[in-house]
């Protein structure tokens, strides 16, 4: 079986910015993610569980394993010095390096080091997203508007899901690969090429619990969900992990959409389109599958603030279309 490297090396051909650099970020990622993966296998005998006692810019009490996975990847890319700056959930605002190799880094990073971290207590799968763009400054550190490009411009994205296996999966626009951690090596190992959505879909995720403030059109999604009709597999399964990150790798596989609309008490919905939505909607279209956020392409979005939020509709295509389609019949 081919190792993240290998691969990364035999398909840089296919790379349009195609360098040794670029397999040694991914490297200190990888890299990176081990150390995070290691930590969460204990985490409930060491003293890396609970909080940390300060609040992100996100207002968001921070988990002892937000700050150590967090750190982890920071420190990781200042090791590598590809990348001159990243965004991330977890610093208010964009974190630069001063060494004068960094500064000359081709690469900026978008991350959310530690997705789902809510559900570490009670052992449910979390992740890492991670997503990287081509720097646009001419040099030193970099700057905001390094990272305010519109998700379309990412020349590489991807997450690791920590679950009952540790999977990294990334795509460069060449389609998405998988790769499962094997911890007698510490390699990752290409487990699943090419994945692709199915094309029938049959799980919707989505907090039902918020139905009362959803838009209309979210409301009538979710009814034509439960209707029965065998025709186009319904009534459709509900499953909601509330990780982005498992709810999607789920939904990659086995076929469905996940849903984080706008509420009444939160019109712009909680997730972030820097370093969740812009990433997960390029390894979404790149399987085949779609984002939205009810009415255009994730992609297009163009961002103005680093911890910007946006309603996100994700998952097989024709699912995410049907959704638009309700949310623009009752938005009329």
């Amino acid at each position: 079986m081919k190792t993240l490297i290998e691969f990364i090396n035999d398909k840089q051909a296919d790379f349009p910015y195609a360098s040794g650099e670029f397999t040694r970020l991914l490297n200190d990622i990888g890299i990176a993610a081990k150390l995070v993966n290691r930590e969460i296998n204990k985490a409930g005998l060491a003293d890396i569980n609970g909080y940390f006692g300060t609040q992100n810019v996100q207002g968001e009490d921070q988990k002892k394993l937000d700050v150590f996975a967090n750190d982890c990847f920071l420190a990781a890319m200042r090791h590598g010095g590809m990348v001159c700056a990243v965004a991330s959930e977890e610093n208010d605002e964009l974190y630069t390096y001063d060494s004068a190799f960094s500064q000359k880094g081709k690469y900026v990073v978008a991350m959310d080091p530690l997705d789902g971290s809510s559900n570490i207590e009670v052992n449910v799968p979390i992740g890492t997203i991670f997503s990287i763009y081509r720097r646009i400054s001419d040099s030193g550190s970099g700057t905001v508007n390094d990272l305010l490009q519109q998700g379309n411009r990412q020349i590489a994205a991807g997450y690791v899901i920590y679950g009952s296996s540790t999977m990294l999966v990334y795509s460069t626009g060449h389609g998405v690969n998988g790769f499962t951690l094997d911890p007698s090596v510490g390699l990752f190992l290409l487990s699943h090429p090419d994945m692709t959505f199915p094309e029938g879909g049959n799980i919707y995720s989505i907090n039902e619990a918020n139905y009362i403030y959803f838009h209309e059109g979210v409301k009538q999604y979710i009814k034509y969900c439960q209707q029965d009709d065998p025709a186009t597999l319904r009534p459709y399964t509900t499953r909601y992990i509330g990780s982005l990150v498992a709810d999607f790798h789920r939904n990659l596989i086995r076929g469905g959409i996940y849903i984080y609309p706008g509420t009444k008490k939160n019109p712009n919905g909680k997730l972030r389109l820097l370093y969740e939505c812009n990433p997960i909607a390029f390894l979404a279209e790149q399987a085949g599958g779609k984002a939205s956020n009810g009415y255009i392409r994730i992609l297009d979005i163009q961002p103005t603030e680093l911890h910007q939020r946006v309603p996100l509709f994700v998952g097989s295509k024709a699912m995410v279309e049907k959704a638009e389609e309700m949310m623009k019949l009752y938005s009329e």
